[in-house]
């Protein structure tokens, strides 16, 4: 394959095919140095053909927590006391730019995953 930009779906699906060929170059070899571009140029398709949202930040926060063994009473150094955690998990209350940073910096999440918006749920 020359190595240009991919503007297809046949030339994603080819750079697709040799990236697979090509995948146990050893490294500092002319295959391996393709390889690379090729990842890169796929990389670029990908995000401008098939872009992914970023997480809801509960949701998110629910995939760490069960991802990391994470109990809500863990949460309690960030979001606050249970009854603030169970508040913010059942989506009752916004997470606070202070329970952003707090998770953050505890749990190592990025800012920017927490910070999107999200819907809370209506008060019965």
């Amino acid at each position: 394959m020359e190595l240009k930009p991919i503007r297809t779906e046949a030339e994603y699906r080819a750079a697709l095919a040799d990236i697979e060929q090509l995948f146990d170059a050893p490294d500092g070899t002319p295959e391996a140095d393709k390889l690379e571009v090729l990842a890169l140029l796929v990389e670029q398709y990908e995000t401008t053909h098939y872009p992914v949202d970023a997480p809801e930040p509960i949701d998110f926060l629910v995939y760490i927590m069960e991802s990391r063994g994470i109990a809500r009473k863990d949460l309690e150094p960030f979001i606050g006391n249970r009854g603030r955690v169970a508040e913010v998990l059942n989506r009752a209350r916004p997470l606070s730019l202070s329970m952003i940073r707090a998770l953050s910096d505890g749990l190592k999440i990025p800012v920017a995953l927490l910070i999107q918006p999200y819907e809370l749920r209506k008060a019965a």
